[in-house]
Protein backbone atom coordinates (compact mmCIF):
# COMPACT_ATOMS: atom_id res chain seq x y z
CA UNK A 1 0.00 0.00 0.00
CA UNK A 2 0.72 3.60 -0.54
CA UNK A 3 1.58 6.34 1.66
CA UNK A 4 -1.65 7.23 2.95
CA UNK A 5 -1.08 9.99 5.22
CA UNK A 6 -2.60 13.01 5.38
CA UNK A 7 0.59 15.98 4.76
CA UNK A 8 -0.11 19.62 5.80
CA UNK A 9 0.76 21.88 2.77
CA UNK A 10 3.84 23.81 3.75
CA UNK A 11 2.95 27.19 5.38
CA UNK A 12 2.91 30.09 2.56
CA UNK A 13 5.09 32.96 3.50
CA UNK A 14 4.45 36.56 1.86
CA UNK A 15 7.18 38.55 1.67
CA UNK A 16 6.78 42.65 0.98
CA UNK A 17 10.11 44.43 0.47
CA UNK A 18 11.45 46.75 -2.50
CA UNK A 19 15.28 45.81 -1.66
CA UNK A 20 16.03 42.99 -3.81
CA UNK A 21 19.13 41.65 -1.60
CA UNK A 22 16.68 41.66 1.28
CA UNK A 23 13.74 39.72 -0.72
CA UNK A 24 16.25 37.25 -1.91
CA UNK A 25 17.78 36.66 1.35
CA UNK A 26 14.41 36.50 2.86
CA UNK A 27 13.46 33.64 0.60
CA UNK A 28 16.27 31.70 1.09
CA UNK A 29 16.46 31.41 4.44
CA UNK A 30 13.03 30.87 5.17
CA UNK A 31 12.76 28.10 2.14
CA UNK A 32 15.60 26.38 4.46
CA UNK A 33 12.80 25.61 6.83
CA UNK A 34 10.41 24.14 4.51
CA UNK A 35 7.91 27.39 4.10
CA UNK A 36 6.25 27.98 0.57
CA UNK A 37 7.97 31.79 0.31
CA UNK A 38 6.34 34.00 -1.88
CA UNK A 39 8.40 37.53 -2.58
CA UNK A 40 7.36 40.97 -3.98
CA UNK A 41 8.25 44.55 -4.39
CA UNK A 42 5.75 46.49 -3.17
CA UNK A 43 2.23 46.53 -1.64
CA UNK A 44 0.25 46.64 -5.00
CA UNK A 45 1.96 43.28 -6.07
CA UNK A 46 0.87 41.89 -2.52
CA UNK A 47 -2.37 42.81 -2.26
CA UNK A 48 -2.57 40.88 -5.84
CA UNK A 49 -1.51 37.75 -3.82
CA UNK A 50 -2.82 37.90 -0.78
CA UNK A 51 -6.61 37.88 -3.63
CA UNK A 52 -5.02 35.05 -5.42
CA UNK A 53 -3.89 32.83 -2.19
CA UNK A 54 -3.88 33.69 1.11
CA UNK A 55 -0.65 33.30 2.18
CA UNK A 56 -0.19 32.37 6.93
CA UNK A 57 2.12 34.78 7.94
CA UNK A 58 3.34 38.07 6.37
CA UNK A 59 6.81 39.85 6.46
CA UNK A 60 6.64 43.27 5.07
CA UNK A 61 9.03 46.51 5.16
CA UNK A 62 7.81 49.84 6.43
CA UNK A 63 9.40 52.22 3.81
CA UNK A 64 8.45 50.93 0.35
CA UNK A 65 7.61 52.96 -2.81
CA UNK A 66 3.73 53.11 -3.00
CA UNK A 67 1.66 52.46 0.04
CA UNK A 68 4.09 51.89 3.36
CA UNK A 69 4.14 48.80 5.60
CA UNK A 70 2.32 50.66 8.06
CA UNK A 71 -1.23 51.39 5.61
CA UNK A 72 -0.58 47.96 3.89
CA UNK A 73 -1.16 46.24 7.61
CA UNK A 74 -3.95 48.58 9.01
CA UNK A 75 -5.79 47.82 5.48
CA UNK A 76 -5.19 44.07 6.25
CA UNK A 77 -6.22 44.27 9.72
CA UNK A 78 -9.59 46.09 9.03
CA UNK A 79 -10.41 43.78 6.46
CA UNK A 80 -12.69 40.90 8.11
CA UNK A 81 -11.21 38.10 5.20
CA UNK A 82 -7.71 39.07 5.95
CA UNK A 83 -7.54 40.32 9.79
CA UNK A 84 -6.31 36.91 11.41
CA UNK A 85 -3.80 37.04 9.14
CA UNK A 86 -0.16 37.29 11.17
CA UNK A 87 1.55 40.08 9.71
CA UNK A 88 4.87 41.28 11.23
CA UNK A 89 6.34 45.14 10.47
CA UNK A 90 10.43 44.80 9.19
CA UNK A 91 12.15 48.19 9.57
CA UNK A 92 15.87 49.70 10.56
CA UNK A 93 13.82 52.10 12.31
CA UNK A 94 14.54 51.62 16.01
CA UNK A 95 12.60 54.79 17.22
CA UNK A 96 9.88 54.59 19.95
CA UNK A 97 7.35 56.45 17.54
CA UNK A 98 7.98 54.41 14.76
CA UNK A 99 6.79 50.64 16.75
CA UNK A 100 3.91 52.81 18.19
CA UNK A 101 3.04 53.41 14.53
CA UNK A 102 2.61 49.80 14.23
CA UNK A 103 1.01 48.36 17.04
CA UNK A 104 -1.85 51.26 15.79
CA UNK A 105 -1.75 49.69 12.66
CA UNK A 106 -2.28 46.62 14.10
CA UNK A 107 0.84 44.59 13.25
CA UNK A 108 1.58 41.24 15.25
CA UNK A 109 5.57 41.57 15.61
CA UNK A 110 8.32 43.35 14.62
CA UNK A 111 11.68 42.61 13.07
CA UNK A 112 14.14 44.98 13.46
CA UNK A 113 17.21 45.16 10.27
CA UNK A 114 19.87 43.63 9.91
CA UNK A 115 17.68 40.55 10.04
CA UNK A 116 18.83 37.07 12.08
CA UNK A 117 18.44 33.99 10.87
CA UNK A 118 17.93 32.67 14.13
CA UNK A 119 15.12 35.65 15.27
CA UNK A 120 13.42 35.54 12.01
CA UNK A 121 12.61 31.60 12.38
CA UNK A 122 11.54 31.63 16.14
CA UNK A 123 9.34 34.85 15.60
CA UNK A 124 7.64 32.71 12.17
CA UNK A 125 7.60 29.50 14.09
CA UNK A 126 5.54 31.39 16.38
CA UNK A 127 2.88 32.87 14.46
CA UNK A 128 2.60 30.07 12.51
CA UNK A 129 1.40 28.39 15.39
CA UNK A 130 -0.91 31.38 16.04
CA UNK A 131 -2.43 31.07 13.09
CA UNK A 132 -3.16 26.99 13.51
CA UNK A 133 -5.29 27.49 16.08
CA UNK A 134 -7.23 30.75 15.07
CA UNK A 135 -7.75 28.17 11.47
CA UNK A 136 -8.88 25.60 13.86
CA UNK A 137 -11.18 28.05 15.25
CA UNK A 138 -12.77 28.86 12.25
CA UNK A 139 -12.85 25.38 10.53
CA UNK A 140 -14.89 24.95 13.82
CA UNK A 141 -17.26 27.56 13.05
CA UNK A 142 -17.92 26.36 9.97
CA UNK A 143 -19.09 23.17 10.40
CA UNK A 144 -21.40 24.62 12.93
CA UNK A 145 -22.79 26.88 10.69
CA UNK A 146 -22.91 24.11 7.85
CA UNK A 147 -24.77 22.31 10.67
CA UNK A 148 -27.47 25.39 10.72
CA UNK A 149 -27.56 24.94 7.17
CA UNK A 150 -28.62 21.49 7.29
CA UNK A 151 -31.40 21.91 10.11
CA UNK A 152 -32.53 24.74 6.92
CA UNK A 153 -32.77 21.70 4.26
CA UNK A 154 -34.78 20.19 6.74
CA UNK A 155 -37.80 22.07 5.51
CA UNK A 156 -38.20 22.79 1.85
CA UNK A 157 -39.90 26.10 2.57
CA UNK A 158 -37.08 27.78 4.22
CA UNK A 159 -34.54 27.17 1.70
CA UNK A 160 -31.78 29.98 1.44
CA UNK A 161 -33.40 31.76 4.70
CA UNK A 162 -29.92 31.04 6.77
CA UNK A 163 -28.34 33.49 3.82
CA UNK A 164 -30.82 35.86 3.79
CA UNK A 165 -30.81 36.19 7.35
CA UNK A 166 -27.01 36.73 7.57
CA UNK A 167 -27.33 38.94 4.67
CA UNK A 168 -29.91 40.91 5.62
CA UNK A 169 -28.78 41.26 9.45
CA UNK A 170 -25.22 42.31 8.67
CA UNK A 171 -26.68 45.54 6.76
CA UNK A 172 -28.75 46.34 9.44
CA UNK A 173 -26.12 46.19 11.97
CA UNK A 174 -24.35 48.61 9.50
CA UNK A 175 -26.98 50.45 8.97
CA UNK A 176 -27.21 51.06 12.57
CA UNK A 177 -23.11 51.85 13.24
CA UNK A 178 -22.51 48.72 14.95
CA UNK A 179 -19.18 47.82 15.62
CA UNK A 180 -17.52 45.00 13.71
CA UNK A 181 -17.84 42.34 16.48
CA UNK A 182 -21.23 42.82 16.50
CA UNK A 183 -21.78 42.63 12.44
CA UNK A 184 -19.65 39.43 12.70
CA UNK A 185 -22.14 37.45 15.31
CA UNK A 186 -25.45 39.27 13.66
CA UNK A 187 -23.51 37.53 10.57
CA UNK A 188 -22.96 33.99 12.10
CA UNK A 189 -26.43 34.70 14.00
CA UNK A 190 -27.92 34.48 10.89
CA UNK A 191 -26.69 30.55 10.29
CA UNK A 192 -27.61 29.48 14.05
CA UNK A 193 -30.37 30.85 15.47
CA UNK A 194 -32.37 27.83 14.79
CA UNK A 195 -29.52 25.71 14.79
CA UNK A 196 -31.50 23.90 18.22
CA UNK A 197 -34.16 22.37 15.51
CA UNK A 198 -31.58 19.83 14.79
CA UNK A 199 -33.20 17.89 17.93
CA UNK A 200 -37.07 18.73 16.61
CA UNK A 201 -38.34 15.54 15.34
CA UNK A 202 -39.82 16.02 11.57
CA UNK A 203 -43.20 15.21 12.12
CA UNK A 204 -42.94 18.41 14.39
CA UNK A 205 -40.55 20.55 12.21
CA UNK A 206 -42.46 20.61 8.85
CA UNK A 207 -45.95 20.47 10.18
CA UNK A 208 -45.73 24.28 10.31
CA UNK A 209 -48.47 25.63 11.82
CA UNK A 210 -51.39 24.12 14.15
CA UNK A 211 -48.97 22.47 16.94
CA UNK A 212 -50.70 20.77 19.62
CA UNK A 213 -49.68 22.09 23.01
CA UNK A 214 -47.11 19.07 23.54
CA UNK A 215 -45.64 19.94 20.32
CA UNK A 216 -45.58 23.22 20.94
CA UNK A 217 -43.28 22.24 24.19
CA UNK A 218 -40.96 20.27 21.81
CA UNK A 219 -40.71 23.78 19.67
CA UNK A 220 -40.18 25.76 22.18
CA UNK A 221 -36.86 24.10 23.66
CA UNK A 222 -34.93 24.45 20.56
CA UNK A 223 -33.28 27.85 21.71
CA UNK A 224 -32.02 26.66 24.54
CA UNK A 225 -30.71 23.49 22.33
CA UNK A 226 -28.82 25.90 19.99
CA UNK A 227 -27.25 27.69 22.66
CA UNK A 228 -25.92 24.63 24.76
CA UNK A 229 -24.57 23.17 20.94
CA UNK A 230 -22.70 26.50 20.78
CA UNK A 231 -21.30 27.16 24.63
CA UNK A 232 -18.52 25.78 24.27
CA UNK A 233 -17.49 28.38 21.18
CA UNK A 234 -15.74 31.14 23.25
CA UNK A 235 -16.16 32.88 19.81
CA UNK A 236 -19.84 32.76 19.60
CA UNK A 237 -20.10 34.11 22.71
CA UNK A 238 -21.59 37.22 20.91
CA UNK A 239 -24.31 35.15 19.05
CA UNK A 240 -25.63 32.77 22.11
CA UNK A 241 -27.99 36.25 23.00
CA UNK A 242 -29.28 35.95 19.18
CA UNK A 243 -29.59 32.12 19.23
CA UNK A 244 -31.80 31.65 22.88
CA UNK A 245 -33.75 35.42 22.58
CA UNK A 246 -34.54 35.23 18.60
CA UNK A 247 -38.23 34.13 19.72
CA UNK A 248 -38.51 36.83 22.72
CA UNK A 249 -41.72 39.67 21.87
CA UNK A 250 -41.36 43.03 23.62
CA UNK A 251 -44.68 42.50 24.99
CA UNK A 252 -42.95 39.63 27.26
CA UNK A 253 -45.08 37.26 24.70
CA UNK A 254 -42.28 35.20 23.52
CA UNK A 255 -40.24 32.43 24.75
CA UNK A 256 -38.40 30.67 25.97
CA UNK A 257 -37.59 32.87 28.81
CA UNK A 258 -40.67 35.69 28.55
CA UNK A 259 -38.37 38.64 27.89
CA UNK A 260 -40.10 42.24 27.66
CA UNK A 261 -38.63 44.92 25.75
CA UNK A 262 -36.17 46.27 27.53
CA UNK A 263 -34.24 42.61 28.57
CA UNK A 264 -34.30 41.50 25.23
CA UNK A 265 -30.35 42.35 24.02
CA UNK A 266 -30.18 44.37 20.86
CA UNK A 267 -28.56 41.53 18.64
CA UNK A 268 -31.36 38.97 19.45
CA UNK A 269 -34.05 42.50 18.25
CA UNK A 270 -32.23 43.10 14.99
CA UNK A 271 -32.54 39.24 13.58
CA UNK A 272 -36.15 39.01 14.91
CA UNK A 273 -36.79 42.14 12.60
CA UNK A 274 -35.17 40.36 9.85
CA UNK A 275 -36.64 37.34 10.14
CA UNK A 276 -39.91 38.31 10.49
CA UNK A 277 -39.67 40.00 7.22
CA UNK A 278 -38.10 37.09 5.39
CA UNK A 279 -40.84 34.37 7.22
CA UNK A 280 -43.66 37.48 5.48
CA UNK A 281 -41.79 37.71 2.12
CA UNK A 282 -41.88 34.01 2.06
CA UNK A 283 -44.37 31.42 0.84
CA UNK A 284 -45.09 28.58 3.60
CA UNK A 285 -47.81 25.66 3.40
CA UNK A 286 -50.16 27.38 5.58
CA UNK A 287 -49.71 31.27 4.02
CA UNK A 288 -48.85 32.56 0.65
CA UNK A 289 -45.40 35.22 0.63
CA UNK A 290 -46.58 38.86 0.45
CA UNK A 291 -45.21 41.53 -1.42
CA UNK A 292 -42.89 44.21 0.19
CA UNK A 293 -45.41 46.90 0.87
CA UNK A 294 -47.89 44.15 2.50
CA UNK A 295 -45.02 42.96 5.02
CA UNK A 296 -43.87 46.41 5.86
CA UNK A 297 -47.48 47.02 6.91
CA UNK A 298 -47.47 43.97 8.71
CA UNK A 299 -44.33 44.42 10.66
CA UNK A 300 -45.09 47.83 11.65
CA UNK A 301 -48.33 46.78 12.86
CA UNK A 302 -46.82 44.24 14.95
CA UNK A 303 -44.31 46.06 16.16
CA UNK A 304 -47.10 48.86 16.96
CA UNK A 305 -49.05 45.63 19.19
CA UNK A 306 -46.00 44.78 21.08
CA UNK A 307 -44.28 41.82 19.04
CA UNK A 308 -41.10 43.68 17.61
CA UNK A 309 -38.94 46.39 18.62
CA UNK A 310 -40.96 49.40 16.98
CA UNK A 311 -37.85 51.83 16.18
CA UNK A 312 -35.37 49.12 14.72
CA UNK A 313 -38.31 47.77 12.40
CA UNK A 314 -38.72 51.37 11.13
CA UNK A 315 -34.60 51.41 10.83
CA UNK A 316 -35.35 48.09 9.00
CA UNK A 317 -37.71 49.59 5.99
CA UNK A 318 -35.88 52.69 5.77
CA UNK A 319 -32.49 50.94 5.27
CA UNK A 320 -34.38 48.43 2.49
CA UNK A 321 -35.91 51.87 0.77
CA UNK A 322 -32.49 53.38 0.71
CA UNK A 323 -31.20 49.40 -0.98
CA UNK A 324 -33.74 49.64 -3.28
CA UNK A 325 -33.13 53.03 -4.34
CA UNK A 326 -29.54 52.40 -5.50
CA UNK A 327 -30.23 49.40 -7.54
Amino acid sequence: MGDISLRRPAPRVLVVDDNPDTMVLMRELLSTQGYEVVAVQDAAHAEDEILRQPPDVILSDVVMPGKSGYELCRELKDNPDTRLIPFVLITGLSDREDKLRGIEAGADDFLNKPIFAEELFARVRSLLKLKEFTDELETAESVICSLGRSVESRDPYTEGHCERLARNATNLGRHLGLEEESIVALRRGGYLHDLGKIAVPDEVLKKGSNLTPEEWVVMKQHPVTGENICKPLKSLRLVLPIIRNHHEHSDGSGYPDGLRKGEIPLLPRILQVVDVYDALRTARPYKPALGHEQAALTMRDEARTGLWDEELVLEFLSMLEKLRQVA
